[in-house]
């Protein structure tokens, strides 16, 4: 079987990861971790692409990876204009949406750079595949109960559609033969209603809706929080902490660690064990929320991310839902994976490329 070499760029807020496969198997995997005091000689993030750009290069040198049998780049995307699901090449608008953070400033929005201008160099193709502003939403799920607000589609779109795909491939079916819900439970959680191989209906599970995670509030009373916003008390950054980053367990329980908090639970610590355990009551709240978007006709329920790893998590959840459907367990993110498994499809015609544009 022929070669086909693919690497792929993910970069995060305080890391950057780098795969390269030969197909589906691994040949290099490595996550290149960043000092605060690397990191805070930017004022922004877009300031940071040269400085990863160089890091990634001299790591391949330096792994004795030879760019120039690379058939294709794939990056993790980035905050863009909302999209459907897909591989997409980048191009002159895509960057230029990079540059200008259209939807947000993210470390994910320097991969599409970085990919693209590796690619240039060594002559080959750089795409991104499912970013987190994969858009399906059926009309009926955008509207929110106020015009000024509309709904929107920012989720685990990645892991998501390659979870779901893996998920159908061991049926032997289509993904786009099946109803699936998958949840994706990490620092931040979503819950996506897969029907017949598009996400209907989402929880945004960056800017505060759904059950809250790890790191972020989930849906907070909006009375409430305008009462905050205008007691004086807390600016608008202090807000935005509440809702991403210091939200959730964190909130609650100073830490993010799921596997900390069960070891506390197992301790007798009565606190983590009601915490812990209303985050997964959310989670399967919203389970349910999806199977009626589905019309109760789920052929599946699928638990991924990297709080899947716990059993103590995974099994409050089942124990709830699985009269909806039955539940599978598919722990991880592998992102560098579904990264390259996209690029593959490319390479191998399964999958047609998408265009970006305004």
């Amino acid at each position: 079987m022929k070669d086909l070499i693919i690497l792929t760029i993910n970069p995060g807020s305080t890391s950057t990861k780098i795969a390269v496969f030969n197909r589906e198997i691994p040949i290099l995997t490595e996550t290149i971790r960043h000092s605060t005091n690397e990191l805070n000689k930017f004022d922004r993030i877009t300031d940071q692409y040269d400085f990863r750009k160089n890091i990634v290069i001299n790591r391949l040198k330096e792994s004795y990876i030879d760019l120039s049998k690379v058939d294709c780049i794939v990056g993790r995307g980035g905050l863009i204009r909302p999209i459907p699901s897909g591989v997409y090449e980048i191009n002159a608008q895509m960057e230029e949406d990079l540059h200008a953070n259209l939807l947000g400033e993210h470390a994910s929005n320097l991969s599409g750079l970085i990919a693209s201008n590796i690619a240039q160099e060594i002559g080959t193709k750089a795409y991104i595949a499912d970013p987190v502003v994969v858009d399906e939403l059926e009309d009926i799920a955008r509207y929110s109960g106020h015009p000024a607000l509309e709904r929107q589609s920012i989720f685990h779109a990645l892991n998501q559609k390659a979870i779901a795909r893996l998920h159908s491939k061991s049926m032997g079916k289509k993904y786009e033969e099946l109803n699936l819900i998958v949840v994706h439970l990490g620092g931040g959680i979503t819950v996506g209603a897969h029907c017949k191989g598009r996400v209907i209906d989402v929880n945004d599970g960056l800017n505060g809706e759904g059950p809250f995670s790890p790191e972020r509030s989930g849906g907070l009373t909006a009375f409430n929080v305008a009462k905050l916003c205008f007691s004086g008390e807390y600016s608008l950054s202090d807000i935005k902490k509440m809702i991403m980053g210091h939200g959730g367990l964190v909130a609650y329980l100073g830490s993010n660690s799921v596997k900390d908090i069960v070891d506390k639970i197992e301790s007798g610590d009565v606190k983590a064990k009601n915490v812990l355990d209303a985050m997964t009551y959310q989670v399967s709240k919203e389970i349910g929320a999806m199977s009626v978007v589905l019309k109760g006709k789920v052929d599946a329920i699928l638990l991924t991310g990297g709080i899947a790893y716990s059993q103590y998590v995974t099994d409050m959840i089942k124990d709830r839902t699985d009269f909806i459907a039955d539940v599978t367990v598919y722990p991880g993110e592998n992102e560098m994976k579904s990264l390259a498994l996209n690029g593959l499809r490319v390479l191998t015609g399964e999958v047609e490329v998408s265009v970006y544009t305004k």
